[in-house]
């Protein structure tokens, strides 16, 4: 990535609001132009949409199994195989952390003051746990209603056990995947160039979420960031072309 790359994708990670850009060419897109417009008429392209949280407690024997965590728009869903063990709500930061804590071990923290990480970015305890998983634990709700902000920077994590437990967003992508064919069918509001001519980077929204009708707000949701087109990076709260400057 050249340094402009570098830079535009380290904003939208660290102050979490998109600048504005004019370049939007697909990869791909004039051979696929017709083929897709085909596809968007005859399918639906969005997410599953994220389950509704859960708030019942979770036994250590239950956590055991855990095998995945997924990244939905405003949750966070811990699988086993294909069963749904608990979602947690990213309006409750205490239980989020904390279910964290219990399945993964204690995570390197580190405190922000208010305006540190960027500009309208709120004071918080940001936990990481095995460079994989980053949950930024705000001290007073965000404008959205948000108490925790996610990223996901690995395709996977181990649990406090030693066991392997897959990292992903809506539909299973994870980092590393390639989502040319989701920035090929995704609506321009969707998606959002941070490259140059000779370097490709995107952010894309896989699924929408924190709904706001604040003009400027852009498409909230479980976004990824990626260099060219393989996913460097999936986030939530990481709206889509937001150009408000309003905290």
């Amino acid at each position: 990535m050249n340094p402009r790359t570098v830079t535009a994708i380290g904003a939208v990670v660290l102050a979490l609001v998109a600048g504005s850009t004019s370049f939007d060419r697909l990869p791909g897109q004039d051979a696929d132009r017709a083929a897709a417009a085909e596809a968007r008429a005859t399918s639906t392209r969005t997410a599953t949409p994220s389950p509704a949280p859960t708030w019942r407690p979770v036994s250590a024997a239950a956590l055991r199994t855990v095998d995945a965590v997924e990244l939905g728009a405003e949750t966070l869903t811990l699988r086993a195989e294909d069963r749904t063990v608990s979602v947690v709500s990213m309006r409750d930061g205490k239980h989020t952390v904390g279910l964290l804590n219990r399945l993964l071990g204690t995570p390197a923290r580190t405190r922000t003051a208010a305006g540190d990480a960027g500009r309208c970015v709120p004071a918080s305890t940001t936990s990481t746990w095995g460079g994989a998983l980053r949950v930024a634990a705000l001290a007073e709700p965000a404008p959205a209603g948000n108490r925790v902000e996610i990223r996901v920077l690995r395709d996977h994590v181990r649990s406090r056990l030693g066991e392997v437990i897959d990292l992903t967003g809506p539909d299973g992508v994870q980092v590393g995947d390639d989502v040319r064919p989701q920035l090929r069918d995704s609506r321009r509001s969707e998606r959002e160039s941070l490259g140059s001519d000779d370097a490709e980077a995107w952010q894309l929204l896989l699924e929408p979420g924190w709904r706001s009708d604040r003009k400027g707000a852009g498409r909230n949701g479980v976004s990824v960031l990626t260099d060219d087109t393989t996913v460097t990076v999936i986030g939530s709260p990481m709206p889509v072309r937001a150009t408000s400057r309003r905290c």
